[in-house]
């Protein structure tokens, strides 16, 4: 139902006349109620700690043995790290995990990539302090938007609101200018010093490997505001399939529609959980020139967080990519490995232990398409085997009488 609505929002062509225009206007208006409403009270500033912020009195888990300094380590799963660009002033919203070092100072472990340390950066030109705020416990749809590769320029608090079909409350932090929900559990406010980094983790990852211990960032808590009656969430991250792998999922549904804006023969595609969502997609594609595999392969590389894909297979678009295992079948049957592979180097995730230096190396493609004359294939392509339509209806009109 989402990716519909995202697909019926985005599938416009511009107008040319007045009529045209007229008739695009409630598409926009559809999206333009969905704007984050600022209200000046909220659940998550019930109770205020200024005076003597403590992190200490959360249920903050420690979540695999070896997580932290000396195996001491209880990070923030679930926190929603929220931001402010200092030149254009855009907010961001992103899920960076957070390490508790004591009372009033954490870690902020956001990568290289992320919109978060791009406004850090920033910060750092500047010579200024970086305000930041921390929010946990907001509804699913706040929740998964923080998660979410959206372009920089789309406010994920507006993204939160088109999937929610209602605008998410904001309020404004005690102690500075940065805006939070707020229905939140729990608000951490602060700063972060650009000239002061500590070491951060190791920390068990979604990957089902500790990310190892360096050096980010540091959070200084400066305002704790909570509700009443708060409740905690968390998750805990590991060997998939976890529970972060489900959001995975819902990106890999959701997004379909934006990838198809830029590659219409996109078909469909699929993100193996044992991939870790950023290791591996099948995709299939409705073929319609030699090397048309080969354009996506590198383009999908050019695009967003699928840069960090380190395997793309592109199939037919008669490959249910959905099904591993006849996908599979189809990709052993269909490649030659000298022909049909191309080895690149190129951006990789931070959490990519496997190169020879972080952030950076080796990643495949393969085209297991239908190949022509023109790609090499000096041979006819078989047919695959399929049983004919009147037989398989005899079988299916005879099946009681098998006795099954």
């Amino acid at each position: 139902d989402i990716a519909k609505r995202i697909e019926d929002l985005l599938n416009q062509t511009p107008p040319k006349t007045l009529l045209e225009k007229l008739a695009m206007l409630p598409k926009l208006f559809e999206f333009s109620k969905y704007l984050p409403k600022i209200v000046k009270s909220a659940p998550c500033q019930e109770i205020v700690n200024q005076e003597s912020p403590d992190l200490s009195i959360f249920p903050i888990l420690k979540c695999w043995p070896l997580d932290g300094k000396d195996g001491e380590g209880r990070f923030i799963t679930l926190p929603m790290v929220f931001t402010k660009d200092p030149e254009t002033g855009r907010p961001n919203c992103g899920m960076y995990r957070i390490q508790i070092y004591d009372k009033v100072t954490t870690g902020m472990h956001w990568h290289i990539h992320k919109d978060g340390a791009r406004h850090f950066d920033k910060y750092k030109k500047l010579g200024k302090q970086m305000p930041a705020a921390i929010a946990v416990g907001c509804d699913p749809a706040v929740i998964y938007a923080s998660t979410a590769p959206l372009p920089e320029a789309i406010d994920e608090m507006l993204f939160a609101g088109f999937l929610r079909r209602e605008p998410v409350e904001m309020v404004k932090c005690i102690t500075s200018d940065i805006m939070v929900p707020a229905r939140s559990e729990l608000v951490i406010e602060g700063y972060i010093n650009t000239e002061e980094k500590r070491i951060e983790g190791p920390f068990g990852d979604h990957t089902g490997f500790y990310s190892p211990a360096d050096y980010y960032p540091v959070f200084h808590v400066t305002c704790i505001t909570h509700r009443k009656d708060l409740i905690y969430p968390a998750t805990i991250v590991g060997k998939p399939p976890m529970e972060d792998c489900y959001m995975g999922k819902a990106t890999e549904r959701i997004f379909l529609p934006l990838m198809k804006l830029d590659f219409p023969e996109i078909v469909d595609i699929n993100l193996p959980m044992e991939g870790v969502f950023h290791n591996a997609a099948l995709i299939s594609i409705k073929k319609s020139y030699p090397g048309h595999a080969r354009k996506i392969i590198h383009g999908l590389w050019g695009k967003g967080q699928m840069m960090f894909s380190k395997l793309l297979i592109i199939v037919d678009d008669n490959v249910d990519v959905q099904d591993i295992s006849y996908t599979a079948w189809r990709v052993l049957n269909n490649v030659d490995w000298k022909r049909d592979v191309v080895i690149a180097d190129g951006p990789l995730d931070d959490l990519d232990h496997s190169a020879n230096f972080p952030r950076y190396g080796s990643k495949m493609g393969i085209d297991a398409t239908t190949k022509t004359r023109e790609e090499g294939m000096m041979r006819d392509w078989p047919e695959e085997i399929y049983m004919s339509k009147d037989i398989k209806d005899l079988v299916d009109k005879k099946w009681k009488e098998y006795g099954f």
